[in-house]
């Protein structure tokens, strides 16, 4: 039980560590309106952290490494639609990129997990 509740946080730490690190440096808001270049950039780098964090998750807990990526997942899932909610009037966009993209891509990082797992001898 341990084990899973760290794997899920480990992933769950570089998933967000990672967004604070993008905004942080890029001096932009996450939830104000910005260019389009900026928000398919940063989709894509979220999508690729997000994936991360579900590999680990699942790497961490290898007993059942697609829930703990789709627990990653949800996690991912609940703070976008929290977020977009507790904050109306805002652009939403990097809401609903989370939502829609990275979300998605933390499970995927789980499912790629198991398949390189089901190949290695």
């Amino acid at each position: 039980m341990i084990r899973s509740v760290i794997a899920v946080i480990a992933g769950w730490v570089v998933f967000g560590m990672s967004a604070a690190l993008l905004f942080q440096l890029s001096g932009r808001a996450p939830h104000e309106a910005t260019t389009t270049a900026f928000m398919i950039g940063s989709t894509m780098y979220g999508v690729i952290f997000a994936a991360v964090a579900g590999f680990l998750a699942a790497w961490l807990a290898p007993r059942r490494p697609l829930v703990h990526a789709g627990v990653v997942s949800a996690i991912i899932a609940a703070g976008a639609i929290g977020s977009f909610f507790a904050q109306p009037g805002v652009s939403g966009w990097s809401q609903m990129s989370a939502l829609f993209c990275m979300a998605p891509a933390a499970w995927v990082g789980g499912l790629l997990f198991t398949r390189r797992a089901a190949v290695r001898p």
